[in-house]
């Protein structure tokens, strides 16, 4: 018998002071068996990262990633169907990051965990070629922290300022500290 996603509830409360941009979010997330608390809060947090101010070149949405290899954790294509955003979390490999962003107009990846920096120092020259490719790194300390706050049904406020990004669920707040290792867009 197959295992079946969990369905997570996710209120977010985005705070951007820096571009001075507010917005509110209620996600419904699939969690694949195999996916772990980490790498979801990294989901949700790339999410609020990217969500538009507005919706007029088309919605920001969860790809079915983990269960179809054509789609990202995250996207968004226009209403014409062009391919806008494609944001991948975690570690992927350098053909697909070159296959993506030839078809995307940008491409961001959040990597997370103890081995993102030795997985990146083995991608980096390959990636001169990618000009619309953005890399962040988030702490592993923090992305484990972030991973905590999970809950099957949660209410989370993302503030950004200055550079900084807060993530609390009222009880529990979480600094991250993402380290851009390319592009920077």
């Amino acid at each position: 018998m197959a295992l079946k996603a969990t369905i997570y509830k996710v209120a977010v409360q985005v705070s951007d002071l820096d571009r001075n941009e507010y917005s509110d979010h209620n996600l419904t997330i699939a969690r694949h068996p195999s996916e772990t608390d980490e790498r979801m809060m990294v989901r949700v947090l790339a999410f609020a990262l990217n969500a538009p101010p507005t919706n007029d070149r088309g919605y920001l949405e969860f790809g079915k990633d983990l269960w179809d290899a054509d789609e990202p954790p995250l996207w968004r294509k226009d209403l014409t169907g062009l391919l806008v955003d494609w944001i991948e979390v975690g570690q992927p490999d350098e053909k697909l990051l070159l296959r993506v962003s030839s078809r995307a107009e940008r491409v961001v990846v959040y990597c997370y965990g103890s081995a993102s920096g030795v997985w990146w120092s083995g991608l980096a020259n390959k990636m001169t070629r990618a000009k619309n490719l953005t890399v962040w790194q988030v702490p592993a300390e923090q992305s484990e922290a972030l991973g905590a706050l999970a809950k099957r049904s949660m209410d989370l406020q993302v503030t950004i300022q200055e550079g900084s990004i807060w993530v609390g669920d009222g009880e529990h707040s979480v600094e991250i500290g993402l380290q851009c290792l390319y592009g920077g867009q």
